[in-house]
């Protein structure tokens, strides 16, 4: 295969089961290649895990450069605005990520452990009542990140419900399904955000939000408009993706994998293990791409191709996690695999900043669900299980479950 034998991206065929076939080829023979995509102009799409973690870790690709006037669009990626932290380089993206990274510590993080659990529980009550049938992404995975989101934002709990609906309708916007619904949903929640950050400056609560205002480095702190992105970004990354994630594992474990739900039934201590191995199996994005896109700002060089100053670049994450010279067998879902070094959570100067909690969501989600719903399985056949294909996302909107 060449270059110019490859399709427009994004390329057919990704679900939640894996990435787009051609990918396999790509990295066996043209790992960094220069296509054509549906917004109209060509981009390389790297495929190899080596190429794609070094070129993460690359300055001079820049993602400040996709959010300025005139910059290439590519059609079925992920875009973003310059406000956010995802969209900024070098220094300012330092400044930024410095004043924020104080709420995602390891230690910060473990201390939610008990207000998750509790939720988590909750959730898993209330799923005991209604059931035996329930629709799980209603019911627990949509709700148990967001409740978690809005806790960490000092959302009052009289407000959540409001909160979730419109957080809800944010996060799955894209270019072809966004509708008056979603821009209505963006304006309220921009309002609230903006009216909550201006009660924590007046009244201080132990909360994220709280904390962020607060926050400072010498004589800087986030500015109002900062403060606000922010607030969506965690929304976006903090509850869309794990919820989706949540949504997507489950029901591969469930379908296509229920030995190995059994074997956790059994075995809970593999749980942790097994979250990892669902983040790098189980495909959630519909571009297969976590990382991205990013402008090269200056000539450079990936995986031995020279990229010119201008070009764009796509990083294929979901290929990289793939990839045999660095997973064994690769295309099996192993719960028990020791060497992972997935690179789901994305990888230098950009990668996840709330890796940590994601991952405690996850565990505890499964944890619960196990330990409650031992025999928990499908209600109706998977082709019947309906999908919003996002731009970003492949997102299940219903997972009826049953048990007992």
């Amino acid at each position: 295969m060449s270059a110019h034998e490859l399709e427009e991206f994004p390329f057919a065929g990704s679900s939640y089961h894996g990435p787009a076939p051609v990918y396999a080829k790509m990295r066996a023979e043209c790992p960094v290649a220069k296509v054509p995509t549906a917004g109209g102009v060509d981009a390389w799409v790297v495929s190899r895990y080596e190429d794609v973690r070094a070129a993460l870790a690359d300055p001079r690709l820049s993602r400040a450069l996709t959010c300025v006037d005139g910059a290439p669009r590519i059609g079925g990626s992920m875009t973003t605005t310059p406000e956010m932290i995802i969209s900024l380089d070098g220094s300012e993206h330092s400044r930024l990520r410095k004043l924020v990274a104080g709420a995602f510590t390891v230690r910060r993080v473990e201390a939610m452990r008990p207000n998750v659990q509790r939720v988590c529980d909750e959730l898993l009550d209330a799923i005991q009542e209604k059931g035996p049938v329930v629709d799980l992404v209603e019911a627990f995975c949509v709700p148990l990140p967001l409740t978690v989101i809005g806790e960490m934002l000092g959302v009052p709990s009289e407000d959540l419900r409001a909160f979730e609906k419109d957080a809800r309708a944010f996060a799955t916007v894209d270019d072809r399904a966004g509708g008056e619904e979603s821009l209505a949903a963006l304006g309220r929640l921009n309002d609230y955000i903006v009216g909550l950050i201006a009660d924590k400056r007046a009244n201080p609560g132990n909360d994220m939000l709280s904390d962020l205002i607060a926050a400072r480095d010498n004589d800087d702190r986030l500015s109002e408009r900062e403060l606000v992105t922010f607030g969506f970004t965690l929304i976006g990354a903090g509850f869309d993706t794990t919820a989706n994630q949540l949504a997507n594992s489950l029901l591969a474990l469930f379908e296509h994998h229920r030995e190995d739900w059994d074997r956790l039934v059994a075995q809970p201590e593999l749980i942790p293990t097994a979250v990892e191995e669902l983040l790098r199996h189980v495909n959630l994005f519909a571009t297969d791409t976590t990382g991205f896109p990013r402008i090269a700002a200056e000539d450079l060089e990936i995986g031995g191709v020279r990229i010119p100053a201008g070009d764009p670049v796509i990083f294929s994450l979901t290929s990289a996690n793939r990839d045999g010279d660095v997973f064994a067998d690769p295309d099996e879902l192993d719960i028990t695999r020791e060497h992972n070094p997935h690179i789901s959570f994305g990888h230098g100067m950009h990668y996840c900043l709330g890796k940590q909690l994601g991952r405690m969501e996850m565990a505890l989600a499964l944890e619960g669900l196990t330990r409650r719903f031992p025999d928990l399985r499908l209600a109706k056949p998977e082709n019947e299980l309906p999908w919003h294909h996002g731009e970003i996302n492949h997102t299940l909107s219903t997972l009826p479950v049953i048990w007992g």
